[in-house]
């Protein structure tokens, strides 16, 4: 199993908001995720910083290209483009990635 980690930025105020439309994450958002074969899936804020870790059961790649590929990313994207700031990379269409430095089994 793959572990991908990404990072996105708030908007001021719009943390309440944030966390709101994630407490109501639409079925068929959950269903795509877990078609990518994604699990695990936790995001952490610290101020306005967002930070988010998932683990990915038929890699990191596979898990980025369905997500890429699917009209419900994009609307979801669309959804949240008023709360948050959020870079793709232009090579996978989904969050870059953060670089690993650490890891304790």
């Amino acid at each position: 199993m793959e572990r991908f980690t990404w990072k996105a930025r708030l908007l001021p105020g719009a943390k309440a908001e944030y966390i709101r439309r994630h407490d109501e994450i639409w079925p068929e958002m959950t269903e795509l995720l877990n078609q990518a074969g994604i699990h695990n899936y936790t995001i952490w804020c610290v101020g306005e910083e967002l930070f988010g870790y998932y683990e990915a059961e038929r890699g990191v790649e596979f898990a980025s290209r369905v997500q890429a590929e699917s009209p419900v990313v994009d609307r979801w994207n669309e959804y949240m483009k008023d709360v948050m700031i959020m870079e793709k990379d232009p090579k996978t269409g989904t969050h870059y990635q953060l670089e690993q430095v650490f890891f304790h089994p």
